[in-house]
């Protein structure tokens, strides 16, 4: 009969290759499913045969990666309409530092709980698809009620606004990285979530390249103060309406890809992630949500503050501080998705973080104790921050099961969010008292926090097979390897060994015992598994062995 396997063991992140031979297989095992890529296309017809209306195409999955992106712009736009007119909100709304900084730091206070429910709403009730339309719709509405305060001139208004604005806008994070392994895990993951971060922060970029050119032609058509404010605002909200529409055709995409493609979107065998699952995460997705919150702040509200920063150390003028501050997104935007393909290819993630962690301590080095020029500082600050973004966001891939995905984002977002409305509040009052030189000492010590998490990482997972920090070659070997102790102990009578190295005591081998037969590894065969897990009709479970 099969051999039963305990919980422990289901939770281990996929690592064994599959095998595509035409043997039949042993009497009592499960029947192995085909997963060549050209499988899904068999006996299509019409529309479907095309590349880019194929959802199993490269075409189709490309034109679904570049929805996911433009989903986020709106996000990252409206996030930094602050920092672009920082001045212009302090004067017009007549505001102090400290009061400037709750425009970011309520953002994210909601989210130290809300973004983990997000994400824990997406695994277990909406699903991706309608999750993904609700919290677009959350951030929509938030943006309205921030640009209605500011017309007012009411500041709790614009503050209540924020507050949803920030709901909206973490949770659907959660839902695209989730997106991008549905669609993408075992393909171009790293590239895929180095494009993501790049035309996010291009909404970043293009935000403090016009706003301040938006705000000079609206007050030359005759607004004045907080009415200007308001109307710009407004304007800005069209990115977010533009959002809107894309994750509507996204999610259409993805029902009708589902549809064709016979994928099961429900977890099967009763494989639903739970609240007490975060009890079974291990110590290095914990230093991964340390790193996003000690890295992130050095970043985010460092940019936030910028542009006051440049003018008054090195007296640029308010449109040249905005461009120097908006260096790190130009930078992100187009070495993103480079990064990603160079981690898709190298592998060892975690040496990837290690170096753009100390790569961004010699950013802000420069920054507080040199007056070299600031473009030197930012487009290395630029680079680090790709570089992060492309290796670490992956890592929670191979770390935690598929099921879970949309619960560990979602602890990621809310931990990082939890620093980020800390840090902020203590930034503001930093710059007040202390002047920008003891926030960029501040700033460096976080790095050193994230540094020492990154160590913590490394050498947990050295004594543990490594698989974080191995190339591609060397995790398909360490795969099949495995696979084949498992089945030798099976043969055995003895229980299969966990992804950890340790045995499963508790699991006791049940009924006859089966002959499996061992089939040579090809390269390809753990790329086909992932396929096969995404794209496949067949009702299995995302994280069981495919034989039994």
């Amino acid at each position: 009969m099969p051999k039963l396997y305990d919980d422990d063991e289901a939770r281990r992140p996929i690592l064994q290759p599959d095998t595509d031979s035409e043997e039949p297989p042993a009497t009592g095992s499960r029947i192995l499913r085909q997963s060549d890529d050209d499988e899904l296309s068999q006996g299509r017809t019409g529309c479907g045969t095309s590349a880019c209306c194929n959802p199993s195409s490269a075409l189709h999955r490309f034109m679904a990666l570049i929805l996911m992106c433009l989903v986020g712009f709106g996000s990252y736009f409206c996030y930094d309409n602050p920092g672009a007119l920082q001045d212009k909100f302090k004067s017009d709304l007549d505001l102090s530092t400290s009061q400037f900084v709750w425009l970011y730091s309520i953002y994210s206070w909601p989210n130290v709980i809300l973004c983990f429910i997000g994400g824990f709403l997406i695994d277990r009730v909406f699903g991706i698809r309608l999750g993904t339309i609700i919290y677009m719709f959350i951030l929509l509405i938030g943006q309205l009620i921030f640009a209605t305060g500011g017309l007012i001139n009411q500041f709790w208004l614009m503050i209540l606004g924020r507050f949803l604005f920030g709901i909206g806008a973490e949770s659907l994070a959660v839902a695209q990285n989730n997106y991008a392994v549905l669609w993408f895990k075992g393909k171009e993951l790293n590239m895929v979530f180095g494009l993501q971060l790049s035309f996010a922060r291009v909404g970043s970029t293009v935000n403090f390249l016009v706003m301040v050119p938006v705000y000079n032609y609206v007050r030359n058509m005759g607004y004045e103060g907080h009415q200007c404010m308001g109307v710009v605002l407004l304007i800005a909200t069209l990115t977010c309406v533009m959002s809107m529409l894309c994750a509507l055709v996204l999610g259409w995409m993805d029902k009708r890809a589902a549809r064709i493609l016979k994928r099961n979107d429900n977890p099967p065998n009763g494989e639903v992630a739970k609240l007490s699952d975060i009890g079974t995460f291990k110590i290095t997705f914990w230093m991964v949500t340390i790193i996003c919150v000690a890295y992130y702040v050095a970043i985010f509200p460092f940019i936030a503050l910028g542009k006051v920063f440049f003018m008054r150390k090195f007296g640029f003028t308010p449109e040249d501080a905005n461009t120097v501050n908006s260096i790190v997104y130009i930078v992100a935007g187009v070495a993103s998705p480079i990064f990603g393909l160079i981690v898709d290819r190298t592998g060892r993630n975690v040496l990837w973080v290690f170096l753009s962690i100390v790569v961004t301590m010699v950013a802000h080095g420069l920054l507080a104790f040199t007056f070299y020029n600031p473009y030197i500082a930012m487009i290395t600050m630029g680079m680090a921050y790709s570089m992060l973004a492309s290796s670490l966001w992956p890592l929670v891939a191979l770390i935690v099961p598929e099921y879970q995905l949309g619960t560990a984002y979602g602890i990621c977002q809310s931990v990082q969010n939890l620093g980020l409305a800390v840090i902020s509040m203590f930034s503001g009052l930093i710059v007040d008292e202390g002047g920008y030189f003891m926030l960029e000492i501040f700033f460096i010590g976080w790095l050193v926090v994230s540094l020492i998490a990154t160590i913590v990482i490394w050498l947990y997972n050295s004594n543990n097979n490594g698989v974080l920090n191995m190339s591609p070659a060397e995790r398909e070997l360490h795969a099949s390897k495995l696979l084949i102790e498992e089945d030798n102990k099976t043969l055995e009578g003895v229980q299969p060994v966990s992804s950890e190295g340790s045995l499963n005591a508790d699991q006791q081998h049940q009924g006859e015992s089966e002959h499996l037969v061992q089939h040579p590894v090809a390269p390809e065969s753990i790329r086909n598994r992932y396929v096969s897990r995404v794209l496949d009709g067949v009702n299995q479970s995302d994280s069981e062995p495919l034989i039994e």
